[in-house]
């Protein structure tokens, strides 16, 4: 019995016993050759070339895109004067059926530009999902279309348009996209078009314009004021509304796009130029050390003779 026990305890404490330690070898990163860091130099040098074009193109848009904004901003205000005005807000039409336009473009390289109305058309879009509304999405270019199909997104996503951003958007740009929006028979109650607003050359948020349905405004309270003889006058000003809408988010939009793109660009040539700088003080480093230990080899040969 008691050898039983012994054995027992032996085989205990050969479990517990600490395992012996892994001893592990490592191996320093190899050095980058001077062959390797002058081609690291050019490599930076000409990457700046390019974002310093870039950006020279960038600045020469800005000037027009902003000069666009400035006229298509008087469509936005005729828009919002309409619905003020009639007090279409305090219709009593209700709101169960909402339709997002989500205004981007198919570019990149203009930092978190596109994600930024993303995230803002997302988060909309939730809140009025949870307030149990039917919701149905356009996107206007393929960045946002790639955000607005994320999750479960893409159920709601009715249309989407490519080839936006290429150039200056025009109002007949807006009024094909808003044709084509109504032919697909959404009757909404509101219509929200969600787009980059642009505050400073260095700046910019997202922001929403909205459009009430041809309904809303003629159960307007004040939309009598108006003293509409034709039955379909309303319909044709929501219809005209939704282009306005349209056109001034396009335009707006990209100006902060191309205003966010010249930025970046600027960004991109300083991290190019510190990039070269560090490349070519190690590369001297390198070559001076080199330089040095072929000068001790010279002397030590010359002193063994």
């Amino acid at each position: 019995m008691s050898a039983l026990f012994s054995s027992s305890r032996a085989a205990v404490r050969a479990v517990a016993a600490p395992s012996a330690v892994r001893s592990f070898s490592s191996t320093p990163a190899p050095q980058a050759t001077l062959r390797e860091l002058e081609g690291r130099i050019k490599a930076s040098l000409q990457s700046r070339k390019i974002t310093k074009s870039m950006k020279m193109v960038a600045a020469s848009r800005l000037a027009r895109a902003q000069r666009s904004m400035g006229d298509a901003k008087a469509y936005g205000k005729a828009n919002e004067a309409i619905f003020e005005q009639s007090e279409a807000a305090k219709s009593e039409a209700k709101v169960e059926k909402i339709l997002y336009i989500v205004a981007s473009s198919d570019r990149g390289l203009c930092g978190g530009i596109h994600s930024s109305v993303g995230k803002a058309a997302r988060k909309d879009i939730e809140e009025g999902e949870g307030a149990g509304k039917e919701i149905r999405v356009v996107a206007l270019g393929e960045k946002p279309k790639q955000q607005m199909t994320r999750g479960d997104g893409a159920k709601a996503l009715m249309l989407s348009f490519s080839q936006i951003g290429k150039s200056v958007p025009t109002f007949n740009d807006a009024l094909a996209i808003a044709d084509k929006i109504e032919a697909e028979g959404f009757k909404y109650d509101k219509v929200k078009v969600i787009y980059n607003k642009f505050l400073t050359v260095i700046s910019y948020e997202a922001s929403a314009l909205e459009i009430y349905s041809t309904k809303a405004l003629e159960e307007a309270p004040a939309f009598a004021a108006y003293e509409v003889e034709s039955e379909e006058l309303a319909g044709d000003l929501s219809s005209f509304a939704l282009a306005n809408a349209i056109y001034a988010g396009l335009v707006e939009g990209y100006a902060a796009e191309i205003s966010a793109r010249r930025n970046a660009m600027e960004n991109a040539s300083k991290n190019a130029d510190e990039m070269g700088d560090k490349y070519r003080m190690v590369f001297n480093r390198m070559r001076q050390a080199a330089i040095t230990n072929e000068l001790v080899d010279i002397i030590t040969g010359a002193s063994a003779l």
